[in-house]
């Protein structure tokens, strides 16, 4: 859960002078965005965990319950909500400058066993692996939902915080989740393969470690892996792009909402890529 401060630029950066944009200050955060595109892509009833600071708690609540889901937030009082601003160009890829905030404070005193009661799913954000309480917490969260035979999936979320602890650390942390999301990136990082010629292998070697692999591709799509092969290249629908800062999250939310409502891996991964395909034509990361 984070505030988004999303800056849309037609022009580049000018350095030590202004550059027109319009800005928006938005909801966001990577596990939030997910939830509210899972709450409004099925029929299933979305809970989300997660820590915000005592000075938007009431703005960031009121926008999940506006979208279907049913929030158990945290309240900081020691940090504020985490920040992100997000500078998006004219071909409307976005770049983040990230202050975590209250959001990787998430410990496993706020988790409950009773978070899991009557769940059929369970969905890790991959930014909580990147600091201490907060992996503490997945972890002892993905352990809970294995427990209970609840399956997990994960969104590495972030290559660029994969690279500090690495994705040795990574993958042994998500032992026994039953789905992995990762975009182009995260899944050539993750699989230590080069180039994106590597896309296709690096999907097919990371579902020799998890069963199903889904990386999603921006305008080109997803590849579909499962039990170490390629099972299916999904096609992405053509649209006139804006802003790409919720497109991995909304393919997460879609596809998990496709998957709970019975689809196969490659019906969801085509839901997932239908989401991302209208969240890319609006600002910010969430639904309208």
């Amino acid at each position: 859960m984070v505030t988004d401060v999303v800056a849309v630029h037609p022009e580049p950066l000018t350095p030590a002078t202004d550059t027109a944009a319009r800005i928006r200050t938005l909801p966001g955060g990577a596990g939030a965005n997910a939830a509210c595109w899972a709450a409004c892509s099925g029929p299933a009833e979305v809970r989300l965990l997660a820590r915000v600071g005592v000075e938007s708690a009431r703005w960031h609540e009121r926008a999940l319950v506006d979208a279907g889901v049913r929030p158990r937030l945290v309240i900081d009082r020691q940090e504020p909500t985490g920040t992100v601003v997000a500078l998006v160009g004219k071909d409307a890829e976005r770049t983040f400058l990230t202050d975590s905030g209250a959001a990787l404070r998430l410990c496993p005193a706020d988790w409950a066993p009773s978070l899991l009661d009557g769940v059929a799913h369970l969905h890790l954000s991959g930014y909580l692996f990147f600091a201490d309480s907060s992996r503490e917490l997945a972890l002892v969260a993905l352990r809970a939902a294995r427990g209970r035979g609840v399956p997990v999936s994960v969104d590495p979320a972030s290559a660029g915080f994969l690279a500090a602890p690495g994705p040795r650390r990574f993958l042994d942390d998500i032992e026994g989740a039953a789905v992995l999301l990762p975009n182009e990136d995260e899944a050539l990082l993750l699989a230590g393969l080069p180039g994106p010629v590597g896309v296709a292998r690096a999907a097919a070697a990371l579902s020799r470690r998890v069963p199903l692999v889904v990386v999603t591709r921006g305008a080109a799509g997803a590849l579909v892996a499962e039990r170490g092969r390629i099972t299916a290249e999904v096609t992405a629908q053509a649209v006139e792009a804006v802003d790409s800062t919720g497109a991995g999250d909304a393919f997460t939310g879609g596809f998990l909402a496709a998957r709970l409502a019975g689809a196969d891996p490659v019906e969801a991964a085509r839901a997932g890529c239908r989401a991302a395909a209208v969240a890319v034509t609006r600002l910010g990361g969430r639904p309208a």
